[in-house]
């Protein structure tokens, strides 16, 4: 069947229904999706324009404060989208227009009121423009620019198509607020019992405990700590989220607790997300610390404030009324919540309303707690109120027997003296010992002895393998033996031969570079050979579980390589002692030196803890070192007896094998410092620690 000349044949007709079918299709799907809302209009408009063949489209929505705004567009013309082109002015107020009446409208081009002010359509093109409503509440506009020569037929099918997808839209946009009210519900739930939950307990580590722990459920991130505030304004980390125990010598806590004290006196919130920008030096300085040693992506510091009763007043037709509310925006500084991202950045946008109700409960709970244990003599008081039982009529005679049983006890633990000594830990170690450092830095490559190994001096014990010394001994000699070739070639000058003289440098300068050649070669030559860690003495390899702390791993110079020890040699005592003893030692020290007697200790071993044995104190070191398993203290090395040691280990060898002293064998020693009352042998820490707190107060 033939068609009149240029109108579409019947086939081409029905194939571009069936496209405009599937577009809908697609647009059906697309709304039941559950997509973000900028993926979900962009993949939206392009089929809505493709479908109608427009020139473009807008997608525009009403935000939470009732303004529009435009969320995607399609070749919008920028006079429409410029607040300072009255085009923009007019076409904002036919925008206004469709939403207050809640009908689509087909506006031609150049249409509108008249007025300077009054709605229009300033563009060229047709606007047809559909409501998005949900439930009778209009949500935003769906806007098409299309042609102006097109029929009236087909711009009311425009319209109707147009009114069809923005039903679709409107779908998705219901199904997504239904979402965000059930979130907000589950929300709202789970902060009413973090709320019962932080109000639990009035003891400040266990607040803050369930504050992190809880805390980090809630906003949904990877760690939460949180701070309390000590004299002067600074922040001690309470709890972190995932950890029942906190080491607060470790750099992290450290660096943190700084980041945080400088943070809080700022009195503002620290948001960083990857950037350091706009920030005080010494809370930048403090945040490059933190984020070079934990790798944090994204970081959240949010001072918490004491919540502090405000009274307002309010008028209502009973009269004038005086209500107490509490504000926790605006009390002295507490503490602080920490929220951190490792792995990965969360937006602001997201998490800040979780924060901020978060930090609102948290201020509240965690000030309760310590404004309870500020309390004048609190644990007293607590233990009163815990033993009201002891005082009845029935229980007194008991309670004045205990009480006098107890008195008796306390006087003799003042008066009664005894032996005041020090508690370390150590271990058995030769007196001939060498540790062997690396001295260049390389890859091991090759271990040659292990744990027990007798080796003898200049042993090979480690090859380290670099690739850079080996390229730069190879350029060395390729530039040497180049430099002798000129040289060579620079003799000939001197017979005349000026093809040779052109060609060559100086031959003073070339001797020149020669020696500095073989001079490099010589100082490669030497860092090539401490590639090769050799045994300093004859003895025996101390160091265990090589393969695993070496095989091919890169090492540095300064780094302990291995320990050689002489296990025939004379054998002492290694002890630790810590540092917040060294007092007592360094008083008993003196006055043993000016009575010209030892100090003594006495230790057993951990394998035979029956046998008590004795020694003396050789020598110790003023400086405090850090020991892998005894940690900071001060060493002090113990004569021993021999003989007394190897009778306690053949008492502790059941089996009847060859008594034997090794390295390393563990013992818990006790250094004995005067006399002193029972009392202060048994609770000298705890008065120091009083003393120290009573001074920072």
């Amino acid at each position: 069947m033939s068609t009149a000349a240029g109108a579409p044949s019947p086939n081409d007709l029905e194939k571009t229904k069936q496209q405009i079918r599937g577009l809908v299709q697609e647009i059906s799907q697309l709304s039941r999706s559950d997509m973000p809302p900028e993926q979900y209009y962009a993949e939206v408009l392009h089929r809505v324009v493709t479908a109608l063949a427009a020139h473009g489209g807008a997608v525009w929505t009403i935000d939470d404060d009732r303004r529009l705004r435009l969320d995607y567009q399609i070749n919008i013309n920028s006079t429409l989208i410029d607040t300072e082109n009255p085009d923009s002015h007019k076409h904002f107020r036919l925008l206004q227009e469709v939403i207050k009446s809640g009908e689509p409208r087909l506006i031609p081009p150049m249409a509108g009121s008249g007025e300077a002010d009054g709605a229009a359509n300033p563009t060229n093109t047709l606007l047809v423009m559909a409501p998005m409503t949900t439930d009778d509440s209009v949500e935003g506009i769906l806007e098409v620019f299309q042609r102006a020569d097109a029929q009236p037929g087909s711009q009311q099918g425009y319209l109707r198509f147009l009114v069809q997808m923005s039903q679709h839209i409107g779908d998705w946009l219901k199904g997504r607020k239904l979402k965000t009210f059930s979130d907000r519900q589950s929300f709202w739930a789970k902060v009413n019992n973090f709320s019962k939950d932080v109000h639990d307990s009035l003891d400040v580590r266990e607040t803050a405990y369930t504050i992190a722990n809880e805390g980090r459920r809630l906003i949904e991130c990877d760690r939460v700590v949180v701070t309390t505030t000590k004299a002067g304004g600074k922040q001690v980390v309470q709890a972190v989220s995932g950890q029942d125990t906190i080491d607060p010598r470790s750099n992290i806590i450290t660096y943190l607790q700084a980041l945080s004290s400088r943070v809080c006196a700022t009195g503002e919130a620290l948001w960083y997300n990857g950037k350091l920008d706009d920030l005080p030096p010494q809370v930048e300085k403090a945040l490059e610390d933190y984020v070079d040693e934990s790798h944090t992506k994204s970081l959240a510091i949010v001072p918490l404030r004491k919540a502090d009763m405000i009274k307002q007043k309010s008028t209502d037709e009973l009269g004038t009324d005086e209500t107490v509310k509490y504000q926790s925006n605006v009390g002295d500084v507490i503490g602080s919540l920490i929220i951190e991202q490792v792995d990965s950045t969360q937006s602001r946008e997201l998490v800040a309303p979780r924060i901020e109700e978060i930090c609102q409960q948290s201020a509240r709970a965690l000030g309760n707690a310590i404004e309870h244990n500020e309390l004048f003599l609190m644990p007293v008081w607590r233990t009163i109120g815990q033993s009201r039982a002891l005082t009845t009529a029935k229980n007194l005679p008991k309670t004045l027997l205990i009480s006098g049983l107890v008195l008796a006890v306390v006087i003799g633990l003042i008066v009664i003296p005894k032996d005041f000594e020090l508690k370390a830990d150590g271990q058995l170690m030769p007196s001939v010992r060498r540790n062997v450092y690396f001295t260049q830095a390389g890859r091991v490559t090759k271990i040659n002895v292990e744990h027990g190994q007798i080796v003898k001096k200049g042993d090979p014990l480690i090859i380290l393998e670099d690739h850079d010394i080996r390229q730069m001994i190879e350029e060395a000699k390729k530039n040497r033996e180049q430099t002798i070739e000129e040289i060579n070639l620079a003799d000939k000058t001197a017979f005349g031969n000026r093809e040779a003289q052109a060609a060559t440098k100086p031959i003073g300068q070339l001797k020149v570079e020669l020696r500095r050649f073989e001079s490099q070669l010589e100082r490669l030559a030497i860092r090539e050979k401490e590639l090769t860690v050799e045994s300093p003495i004859d003895g025996q390899v101390m160091t265990s579980k090589l393969e695993d702390l070496l095989s091919d791993r890169p090492v540095s110079p300064g780094q302990l390589a291995i320990q050689v020890a002489d296990p025939t040699s004379e054998w002492e005592l290694e002890i630790y002692l810590a540092g917040k003893r060294m007092g007592h030692f360094s008083k008993e020290w003196a006055k043993a030196k000016a009575e010209n007697r030892p100090v003594e200790i006495s230790y057993i071993l951990k394998s035979n803890p029956n046998a008590k044995l004795k020694g003396t104190v050789k020598s110790f070191d003023k400086d405090s070192r850090m020991h892998s398993e005894y940690g900071h203290g001060h060493r002090l090395v113990v004569e021993i007896d021999e003989e007394e040691l190897r009778n306690a280990i053949a008492t502790a060898d059941t089996a009847g094998a060859v008594v034997e002293v090794k390295q390393g064998t563990e013992v818990i020693a006790k250094v004995k410092c005067g006399r002193a009352p029972m009392a202060y042998c048994f609770f000298h820490e705890l008065l120091e620690w009083l003393q120290m707190t009573m001074f920072s107060i």
